[in-house]
């Protein structure tokens, strides 16, 4: 969760992906020109039940703290449950995934009228994505820049096509622009964000690709200096974004995997289209590419059904890929998914796989630590003294402080377990 408070300004609660962080930018910017003074806004996530839970219980607190407050919430949890929020006496507006990316949702006459609780319209009637601009992300140093909103796969655990719509892409012309923008406003890495980033294109003129459209930034935007993906589902990656990996320095050698799981039976009931063999395949092609890459995934430990046995399969999936960041979410049933009817697994053990995976996980990242000790590494500073490599390794200096947004080289002088201690190279 991260928030934005200024009581001068609408203040903005944001739960869950990279995509919500972009889009509470844009949110923010309409709120603020629409002068909606100490409304408070919450953007919420609707992957877990924990997310959900957590939203609720932030309400309540805020609307403790501050009882004059509007609190307007939105966000996928809204989309799928939009009644559910309405029924919390905290709870003045309701605004769906679409309506909160409109200007004129944020418009007093609207956002304030009190007979109007619930404003969600029907998300798979949804057929474009705005490319919406955002000329800075306050105390970041990177910028997001959605490329694709929606889904058009339905994973049995997974709720958010109902939250998020089907697959819909902005085209490449308005990224473009988007990211010289940024660019000239003085960031030097951009993020490409999306639902289903690998989707890209299916639905423009020509089904232009992933790879297409990071080559085209990176051709037509010279001036910048770092371009990274968010996660992505290896078994869509394309042949040019393959040939991308091996030959542009300015991609970034880091990507998050959608592998979810590491045993086939477990993938098929997940409706996954891939198998272990074709992770495993993906990231050796991609190492031999780029022998600098490093991986992240997702993994949901305790599905319904898994037996020791296949969890142990998913366990060896994370050396046989070499993965290195781990993002471990225990199994929550989603209120109409066909895994919320599933045979499911008891609470405890669910619990306890995960943190075996996550156990896992700390061993990855304190091997990749160590090997990267005594290298030098461009960082960018996100603040005085944290930064992350080009591998998405966090570092922290120990000798200087600098300004965020700036690219030094570091030397990785020593860890932690979880991040670098570096010095600034001579």
């Amino acid at each position: 969760m991260t928030r934005t408070p200024d009581k001068k300004t609408p203040e903005i609660v944001t739960f869950g992906c990279r995509l919500n962080t972009y889009e509470s930018e844009v949110m923010k910017g309409h709120a603020e020109k629409a002068g909606l003074e100490g409304a408070i806004i919450f953007n919420t996530c609707a992957v877990t039940n924990e997310a959900v839970r957590q939203a609720r219980q932030a309400i309540r607190k805020a609307r403790r703290e501050s009882p004059d407050a509007r609190i307007i919430v939105t966000g996928c949890a809204a989309q799928v449950n939009p009644h559910e929020f309405a029924a919390m006496a905290e709870v003045d507006l309701v605004l769906g995934n679409d309506e909160k990316m409109q200007a004129e949702s944020w418009q007093p006459a609207r956002a304030l009228h009190a007979n109007e609780r619930v404003r969600v319209n029907d998300i798979m009637s949804v057929k474009e994505t705005a490319g919406h601009l955002v000329q800075g992300f306050e105390g970041r140093a990177r910028a997001f820049v959605q490329v694709q909103n929606g889904c058009d796969h339905r994973c049995t655990f997974c709720i958010i096509p109902y939250g998020r719509g089907n697959s819909r892409s902005v085209p490449a012309g308005e990224v473009v622009a988007q990211v010289r923008a940024l660019v000239e406003s003085g960031y030097r890495e951009v993020v490409l964000t999306g639902v289903d980033i690998t989707s890209y294109g299916a639905d423009l003129p020509g089904s232009p690709s992933l790879g297409n459209l990071a080559r085209r930034i990176l051709k037509l935007v010279p001036e910048l200096e770092r371009l990274r993906l968010s996660s992505i589902d290896s078994i869509e990656a394309d042949d040019e974004l393959m040939r991308l990996i091996a030959e542009e320095e300015r991609l970034m050698p880091h990507l998050h995997l959608s592998l979810q799981a590491g045993d086939d039976m477990i993938l098929k009931r997940m409706k996954r289209r891939h198998l272990r063999a074709d992770s495993i395949r993906f990231c050796e092609e991609a190492r031999r590419l780029r022998p600098d890459i490093v991986f992240g995934a997702d993994f949901i430990a305790g599905f319904p059904t898994e037996t020791d046995e296949m969890f142990e399969n998913t366990l060896r999936l994370v050396d046989e890929c070499g993965l290195t960041w781990l993002h471990v979410f225990p199994f929550s049933p989603r209120p109409g998914t066909p895994a919320a009817r599933m045979p499911q697994l008891d609470r405890g053990l669910i619990k306890a796989r995960a943190e075996r995976l996550r156990l896992k996980g700390t061993e990855r990242v304190r091997l990749h630590l160590e090997a990267g000790l005594g290298l030098t590494r461009p960082v960018l500073m996100e603040s005085e003294t944290l930064g992350r490599t080009h591998q998405f390794t966090p570092v922290r200096l120990t000798d200087a402080s600098v300004r965020p947004g700036e690219i030094l080289d570091v030397r990785l002088a020593s860890h932690d377990g979880a991040s670098f201690q570096g010095l600034r190279a001579a």
